[in-house]
């Protein structure tokens, strides 16, 4: 059978270019078009594609974020103008990576490529969405080694049924309880798809920190730092919430802010 596919870039004529090549290409059927990030996000959850064509600079939210706000991502081929990320790309994480202006003859190889990597999933019983799970750990990684942070956060609203996209500065604090991990912003809370160690990770640390082990906090919003008992700290917030800060980390929030 045909691989179920979603095309994801913010412009129409790339869309409609990507269509026309894959026109009478037995190995895919076009289910869908995403405009914008967020748009893709929820496409991708409700259609569960085999495979998504995927533009890497959209306006709101990229498609690394596209990818982050996903909690099981498929098989995705990256179709972009930009070669910033192309070698950690295809090293690391997606089947295959297509530089503009590319060839039908290209985009084919790839194509088949993907096939290939969905009978190895059906032959071997491992999805391929989790390997590509699994390869996306090491390019994040290397990505916010290179002080290339995350900006932005895809987070889910249930009252409005929809994902916002938060710039990270409007972030007050993150917290973690259970397995739920949840962002802050003013009084509103908002669940996320991803653990505060892969966060802390992506969060620049010159602006986010961990103050304990179930929260991190945005340290423009510090205004109080509040002696506990025994020796312990709290973090009073700008909004009013407190936040514990641990034994060990208040000596390196010291250091940090020179206290």
């Amino acid at each position: 059978m045909p691989m179920r596919t979603l095309i994801i870039d913010d412009e129409p004529p790339a869309r409609e270019r990507l269509r026309r090549m894959l026109a009478g290409n037995e190995l895919v059927e076009v289910i869908g078009e995403a405009e914008g990030g967020v748009q893709a996000v929820e496409m991708i959850e409700r259609e569960r594609p085999d495979l998504v064509l995927l533009d890497i600079q959209m306006p709101g939210l990229d498609g690394f974020g596209v990818i982050e706000a996903l909690e099981d991502p498929p098989p995705v081929i990256f179709v972009t103008a930009y070669d910033e990320y192309a070698i950690r790309a295809f090293e690391i994480n997606a089947l295959d990576y297509l530089l503009k202006p590319f060839s039908r003859e290209r985009l084919e190889r790839a194509v088949r490529r993907a096939q290939e990597e969905l009978d190895e999933e059906r032959d071997l019983g491992v999805s391929a969405a989790e390997r590509f799970a699994t390869r996306l750990g090491p390019l994040l990684e290397s990505l916010a080694a290179q002080g290339h942070y995350l900006t932005r956060l895809a987070v889910r609203d249930y009252e409005s049924r929809r994902i916002r996209v938060l710039d990270v500065g409007e972030v007050d604090w993150i917290s973690v309880e259970g397995e739920q991990v949840t962002v802050h912003v003013g009084d509103r809370a908002y669940p996320i798809r991803r653990t505060l160690t892969e966060l802390e990770a992506r969060l620049n640390p010159t602006r986010f920190f961990r103050a304990h082990r179930s929260a991190i906090v945005n340290l423009d919003r510090v205004k109080e730092v509040i002696p506990w008992f025994k020796g312990s700290h709290k973090l009073r917030l700008t909004i009013g919430a407190e936040v514990e800060l641990s034994r060990a980390q208040a000596r390196a929030l010291r250091e940090l802010l020179d206290w």
